[in-house]
């Protein structure tokens, strides 16, 4: 809670924390309309392969000519993370880079923020360690969901209360883990005109769409908050707030989870497609249950929304910001030395699943594309069937053919354990 104060003190000794920011996508143009009013905050390098596109969204997010001109723009991720700077933010989304960029952050000793879960979870548990043997700090990035529901689990932990389940809302329909980029636009509401025209990339939201980001989402607050995972995926309940400490409690106790301390997203349309009453397609929440039956009663003294027994109640936030938070994680690791939510243990994995009937010699284009989805399931499964990281299921072409809904295994394909990602990813599962 004192961040803006340490921040402002940084600014008054004319030492603001310098970032290096690896992606000027949309994530990255959200944090960067909010730094220019940022006391004790420098952007100082922004790395993009297109830099004229950058510069170009700078000045779309209103930053001025002399703000740009002195900040140094590269083409190249690797030069961001050499540079002389406190905190270098990745926000490319692609696995490998973002693997590649963390490493060279780590050998540089700078602070990592990791706004590309997606390399997350394909080797977090790796890098996080590598992390913390180099003493700097490896960060969730604020303002995305996992971080922000991993806040909620953090304060739930420290006020003594046990933690039954915690996730976000989003929406979906079971049909919609077959959705290809082709079909995208028309359940966002958009044709494909008025996407071009806005810079959304099909594939990208896409991956929303279909399943996978919920599922890399989840993946990444299970490792991070110590929570499981279902053993055969997410199961998306529709519920809104009011009703999220009476569905996502165990079965046992008359709710839809399998079991207490797990990760799951609940769906913001029923399954018939009508809204979910006062759902949480855009926030994160926590169930949490009562240790007694005085904190219970205070539960209800207080107004805390809870179930029917009154024991389980959930703690939620309605929305998230995402780039627009991200200085959050940024001087929380240059400032306090603490990062806002970071992998901790090898829990949560997510596969490659067919959408179609595969055949032998088809390349595979990974998340949110027209091949495959990624579905959340354990690690110690994933590791035991083999399964193929969605992560890594990027222009890898299949050696036979796959069924559709079936995950896609390391004997389906050929892959080259050359490749930097490979090797990465391989060393972590050797470790976990």
């Amino acid at each position: 809670m004192n961040l803006s104060r340490l921040a402002a003190e940084r600014a008054a000794d004319g030492r603001p924390v310098r970032v290096a920011l690896i992606g000027a996508g949309k994530f990255g143009s959200m944090f960067l309309s909010q730094a220019p009013t940022i006391a004790g905050l420098e952007v100082a390098v922004i790395a993009d392969l297109d830099t004229d596109r950058a510069r170009a969204q700078c000045r779309a997010v209103g930053w001025d000519a002399a703000r740009i001109a002195r900040t140094r723009f590269v083409s190249n991720g690797l030069e961001a993370c050499a540079a002389e700077v406190d905190v270098v933010v990745e926000a490319t989304g692609h696995p490998g880079a973002g693997i590649q960029h963390a490493l060279a952050a780590i050998e540089a000793r700078r602070h990592i923020v990791m706004v590309n879960v997606e390399a997350d979870v394909l080797a977090g548990p790796l890098l996080a360690r590598k992390a913390r043997v180099a003493g700097i700090v490896y960060s969730m990035a604020y303002g995305d969901q996992p971080a922000l529901t991993a806040e909620i689990v953090d304060w739930a932990l420290a006020a003594g209360f046990e933690v039954i389940c915690a996730g976000k809302g989003t929406k979906y329909l079971p049909a919609y883990h077959n959705v290809t980029p082709d079909g995208v636009w028309d359940h966002y509401g958009l044709t494909a005109a008025e996407a071009k025209a806005a810079g959304m990339n099909a594939q990208m939201f896409n991956s929303f769409l279909d399943g996978t980001k919920s599922a890399l989402e989840m993946a990444a607050i299970a490792n991070a908050c110590l929570l499981d995972v279902p053993e055969d995926g997410l199961a998306f309940p529709p519920c809104g707030v009011d009703d999220l400490a009476q569905t996502l409690r165990p079965r046992s106790d008359g709710g839809q989870l399998e079991k207490a301390g797990t990760v799951e997203v609940v769906s913001s349309l029923e399954r018939d497609g009508r809204p979910v009453f006062r759902d949480l397609r855009w926030g994160v929440y926590a169930v949490l249950k009562a240790p007694n039956d005085y904190t219970a009663a205070c539960f209800r003294q207080y107004g805390v929304p809870t179930d029917k027994s009154g024991r389980y109640a959930a703690m939620y936030k309605p929305f998230h910001l995402i780039g627009l938070e991200l200085s959050i994680s940024i001087l929380s690791a240059a400032l306090r030395g603490e990062p806002t939510g970071a992998t901790r243990e090898w829990r949560g994995d997510v596969v490659a699943v067919a959408k179609r009937a595969l055949k032998s010699g088809e390349i595979l284009d990974g998340e949110g594309g027209f091949t495959v989805w990624g579905k959340l399931v354990p690690a110690r499964r994933s590791l035991s069937l083999g399964a193929v990281p969605i992560g890594l299921a990027h222009g890898i072409k299949l050696r036979r053919d796959v069924a559709a809904g079936t995950m896609v295994t390391a004997a389906d394909i050929a892959y080259d354990e050359s490749n930097p990602a490979w090797a990465v990813r391989r060393e972590m599962e050797r470790n976990a």
